[in-house]
């Protein structure tokens, strides 16, 4: 019976190529079903900036990402996602993966970035800027560490290291079970962003005692910068600025409220948009009450104007100024005034001016009041920085962290300067040492002193939420807080916009700064390959099973038949 089947069973295959492929056709699928695509993780990115200004493109030019992960270890990374940790970040390695032809970098950070160790965001800090000074034509994203994340990363590290196996069967071997991952962005290329608006606000508290009274004008500037304008928080830069402005604001109100200490000068405060680009707010409100209106403030007489920038940490202050302050002015005056109380009431303060002049050539301004001195009016910079060059000033470092880390602000530090600096604007303003006063002695004190749980709570609440320029519109909550808090204190409190000039624009900023990333586990290309190499051998092995069948059946009955006993 079995001789039978086996015949019927090999004429029928050898004639019927159909009949052949059917049979085939079950274990040959069998083999080469794929497994079910499996999203491994969904997680945040940020994404580099992209801008331009003045002509001049910065940042990523690309948010597009459909590749496959590897590690900046692996021998080939052409038209791959490399992965780094900030651990082991370095300059040298991101540009190894750009001159490698990367498909794009994704940098992971950590969660909380004052737990990093000192040497290593001091390093960053100062790379972030080498990052967007040249245009980069691959999207270049940062995700903050998750635990699926940091997986993904060790098992894409395991599958990128086979510099250290032994032979090419070996390294073929690692390559074709290792697992990878696709690195897939969901949004759109990045466009750029149409009849965006900067805002900018102030307010003023009037002088008593004439119509030509000098004005002293308050600036900070509200918007945070960093390589990733959804990871900015800027909590020194300028978050301490504006929370000294706002707290000048209520102190001074409080002195404008009492007839007997209603002074002689008007108090012109102003927040201004757009200060991490060159300072566009302030241009634009210099431009709106100098060049279009008959009737400003700012025309008439001003004394100074004083701009607040990164003022929330260290011992030292410094006083930028593009011309020295000739003697017998008002910037003379505060300039003495400062020295005074810093020497007499606070000692540990080291105190000095810097002095810098103005250069048009270069592409971006040092410091706010540049803005002022280019239209000639008298103005300075206060911060605890003595160069405009501090990587402090433009970095996703820059959060409200931990003291003993460097870059936090430290709410005592930022209550004594704003005392020093109210100190010094009332000796101005009611001209205490030319009536002879101590130089020992505090006018803000007791109910007039400066409330530090209230800069605390400012400072947190601006550190709170990004503050890039690009993500503050003029519906933004940002916005309408710091209008809702200088209106508490101020008279004629009132927006400023700026728009880029449509034809020739000095600012354009772009989309896409934050998507969702999906990691697909996927094998890579060489296990297609061996499986393809696998299939055909097993199918070469059936095909001369089937067309020698009796052959194969005959040696088989052969082997398994019981030898007949001998007698």
């Amino acid at each position: 019976m079995f001789e039978e089947a086996s015949e019927v069973f090999e004429n029928m295959l050898k004639a019927s190529f159909p009949l052949t492929f059917i049979v085939l056709l079950p274990a040959v699928l069998f083999l080469v079903s794929p497994l079910p695509a499996e999203a491994a993780h969904e997680f945040t990115v940020y994404r580099m900036q992209q801008y331009d200004l003045q002509g001049q493109a910065y940042g990523t030019r690309s948010s597009v990402l459909n590749t496959e992960a590897r590690t900046v270890e692996a021998d080939v990374l052409s038209r791959r996602c490399v992965i780094m940790r900030l651990l082991d970040f370095s300059y040298e390695k991101y540009q190894k993966a750009l001159r490698q032809s990367a498909g794009a970098v994704v940098i992971i950070l950590p969660q909380n970035m004052s737990t990093m160790p000192q040497d290593i965001v001091q390093q960053f800090m100062e790379i972030e800027p080498e990052l967007l000074a040249t245009e980069t034509i691959v999207p270049v994203y940062f995700a903050l560490e998750e635990e699926e994340l940091l997986s993904i990363y060790e098992q894409t590290l395991t599958s990128s290291s086979s510099q250290g196996l032994a032979s090419a069967a070996e390294v073929l071997l690692h390559t074709a079970t290792a697992n990878g991952f696709q690195m897939v962005t969901s949004g759109a290329q990045s466009k750029a962003v149409s009849d965006w608006a900067i805002t900018s606000l102030e307010g003023r508290l009037a002088g008593v005692g004439g119509e030509d009274l000098p004005t002293i004008v308050l600036v900070a500037h509200y918007d945070s910068f960093g390589v990733a304008p959804w990871l900015s928080y800027g909590a020194d830069s300028n978050g301490s600025g504006v929370s000294v402005l706002l707290e000048l604001a209520r102190l001074f109100s409080r002195l404008y409220t009492y007839k007997r200490t209603h002074a002689a000068y008007n108090l012109l405060f102003f927040v201004s948009g757009g200060g991490k680009f060159n300072y566009q707010g302030t241009k634009r409100w210099l431009e709106d009450n100098l060049d279009h209106t008959d009737s400003s403030l700012l025309q008439d007489n001003v004394a100074f104007v004083l701009c607040l920038d990164t003022l929330g940490s260290s011992d030292n202050l410094h006083l930028h100024v593009s011309k020295p302050p000739k003697e017998g002015s008002p910037q003379h005056t505060l300039l003495k005034e400062l020295e005074t109380v810093s020497s007499s009431q606070y000692p540990e303060v080291k105190f000095s001016m810097v002095h810098k002049k103005i250069n048009l050539a270069d592409d971006t301004l040092a410091w706010e009041h540049e803005r002022f001195g280019i239209r000639r009016l008298p103005a300075f910079t206060l911060s605890h920085l003595e160069s405009h060059r501090s990587a402090a000033r433009s970095s996703i470092m820059d959060v409200r962290s931990v003291p003993g880390k460097g870059t936090q602000v430290d709410v005592q530090t930022l209550s004594r300067n704003t005392k020093i600096i109210a100190e010094a604007l009332a000796r101005v303003i009611y001209n205490l040492t030319g009536k002879g006063a101590p130089e020992d002695l505090q006018i803000f004190t007791e109910q007039m002193q400066v409330q530090e749980e209230q800069l605390s709570s400012v400072l947190d609440w601006l550190t709170s939420q990004p503050r890039a320029a690009q993500l503050v519109d003029k519906e933004s909550p940002v916005v309408g807080t710091l209008e809702y808090y200088l209106s508490r204190y101020l008279k004629d409190v009132k927006r400023h916009y700026v728009k880029a000039d449509k034809r020739d624009p000095e600012f354009v900023f772009y989309d896409q700064l934050k998507q969702v990333m999906n990691a697909y586990r996927v094998k890579p290309a060489i296990f297609d390959l061996l499986l393809a190499l696998c299939i055909a051998v097993y199918l070469g092995v059936m095909y001369l099973a089937i067309q020698n069948f009796g052959l194969l059946y005959s040696v088989v009955r052969k082997v398994t038949q019981p030898k007949a006993k001998q007698h």
